[in-house]
C-alpha cells in the first residue's frame, strides 16, 4: 500500500475518450501536497483520494516554477512514505512530465493528475 500518483492526457473524439499516460509517480509526497492545495483552492471538499484535478496552461506554468525552485511543500500522510520534496528523480519525472502535458495542452487535450492510497 502507498501513494500512487499518475497524470494523462485526455481527449474527446466523437463520443469515445482517448487517453495518454504521461507520468507514474510512487509516494511523491510533495507533488501531492501541492495538488491537492490546488484542488482545495478550486473549492474540492473531503478526503484528497481518487479525486482528479486537471490543469491548464496556466497550473503546468506555477507547477514548474516550485519544482525548479525546489519549492514543493513538505507533505505528511500515513501512506505517503518520507519527504519527497527534495528527491532528484521524481524532480525529473516531474519536469518531463511538464514539457509533455505542455505538448498535449496545445494540441486540445485536457491533462488530469489523479492519485490513490
Amino acid at each position: 500500500m502507498g501513494l500512487d500518483q499518475n497524470a494523462y492526457a485526455k481527449e474527446k473524439k466523437g463520443l469515445k475518450e482517448h487517453f495518454v499516460d504521461l507520468a507514474y509517480w510512487r509516494k511523491h509526497n510533495a507533488l501531492q501536497g501541492w495538488m491537492e492545495n490546488l484542488f482545495r483552492l478550486r473549492g474540492g471538499k473531503g478526503t484528497f483520494n481518487c479525486q482528479d484535478v486537471y490543469l491548464s496552461t496556466i497550473d503546468i506554468d506555477l507547477l514548474e516554477s516550485v519544482v525548479k525552485s525546489d519549492s514543493l511543500p513538505q507533505t505528511e500522510g500515513f501512506f505517503y512514505g518520507p519527504d519527497s520534496s527534495q528527491d532528484k528523480h521524481k524532480k525529473e519525472i516531474t519536469l518531463e512530465f511538464i514539457k509533455d502535458a505542455r505538448i498535449h495542452l496545445e494540441l486540445g487535450k485536457e491533462i488530469c493528475y489523479s492519485s490513490n492510497w
